[in-house]
């Protein structure tokens, strides 16, 4: 597809665009959907991005870092229900030393079989390094929006090209590589959302999320309107055409601005879904926007599956792509 062929279909993309892409999923994926289990173990963040709720100036908001024990017990429970894969999600600061997080890692692929994704933004290559011989297997980048000066505009204290070099660097090392994406942004337009797309095929990663924005009453952002369903579908469904043999999730914030949201995005080529393990008490304070934390379980999750007469994925769900590369990090060779 040509960018404007692109840009057309997020504009007035149909029910057989959305056909086209759960075929392509059908192809590329199967039919089984890969359960991902969010442990969000600190909420304290350094960066004041307009639209998170983590926000460093947000206030109101009580923060904490969850202990090495805490987390083991949530990932032995999390085995015990069928996951598979663990995200260990933060905030984007130095609110705790990488050597901790290493051991954690180190201890999660010691007494687990479970592969392990990181989502805790741009670090330096020594962090990379030792999170990767722990064995960390794969690492989601937010890049938010390719439009380098909206980019600019909603991150205040980071820069774009800080985020995709970072991506180089955990390429290098042999991790899964990941960006994601907000539908809907302010001042966003279909032209940068294909830019987005077109990003994640010229970076060649294994995995790519696209979610729509929802606004946070915390951010400068509160009183703009939600992501568009119907334009976050088309986009989630054009990936699929577009990016072909890539994980794509079905994200939580689907469900924050529709009932049916994450059903809808397994439908338009997504095969990934999310769950979050974080314990109550503290997932109520990770609060990147709002949205029913409560209820998105792995008994959630399994329902939808069942509404969708998809199984659930038994297999760790590594990348889609045939690697050859030489991995630098030898006792964690890239799966």
């Amino acid at each position: 597809m040509t960018r404007d062929e692109i840009v057309s279909l997020i504009e007035r993309g149909g029910e057989a665009l959305l056909a086209e892409a759960d075929a392509a999923r059908k192809h590329h994926c199967g039919d089984a959907v890969h359960l991902r289990g969010i442990v969000e173990f600190s909420s304290v963040c350094s960066r004041n991005c307009a639209y998170c709720g983590l926000r460093k100036n947000n206030l109101a908001l009580r923060r904490y870092t969850m202990d090495e024990d805490d987390i083991l017990r949530v990932v032995a429970e999390a085995e015990r229900q069928g996951v598979r894969t663990i995200v260990l999600q933060s905030g984007e600061s130095e609110a705790y030393r990488p050597e901790w997080l290493a051991r954690i890692i180190a201890a999660i692929k010691k007494r687990f079989d479970l592969a392990v994704t990181l989502c805790v933004g741009v670090k330096s290559l020594e962090c990379y390094r030792m999170w990767r011989q722990a064995g960390a297997d794969r690492y989601l980048i937010k890049h938010e929006t390719a439009n380098p000066a909206l980019y600019k505009k909603l991150h205040p204290d980071s820069h774009l090209d800080q985020r995709l070099d970072a991506l180089e660097r955990l390429r290098m090392l042999g991790y899964q590589i990941g960006l994601g994406n907000i539908i809907g942004l302010p001042g966003q337009t279909a032209s940068d959302l294909a830019d987005d797309i077109l990003l994640a095929r010229d970076r060649d990663v294994d995995m790519a999320a696209f979610g729509p924005f929802v606004p946070h009453p915390g951010t400068p952002l509160a009183s703009c309107p939600p992501g568009d369903i119907e334009i976050s579908l088309r986009v989630v469904a054009v990936a699929r055409l577009l990016l072909g043999p890539v994980h794509i999730p079905a994200t939580t914030a689907f469900d924050a601005i529709a009932p049916d949201g994450r059903e809808r995005a397994l439908q338009a080529g997504a095969n990934v879904i999310m769950a979050d393990l974080t314990p109550l008490h503290y997932r109520n304070l990770y609060q990147i926007y709002p949205s029913d934390r409560a209820a998105n379980s792995v008994d959630r999750v399994k329902a939808i599956l069942a509404r969708l007469d998809r199984p659930l994925a038994t297999d760790q769900g590594h990348s889609l792509k045939q690697r050859t590369e030489a991995t630098p990090c030898g006792a964690h060779p890239k799966a």
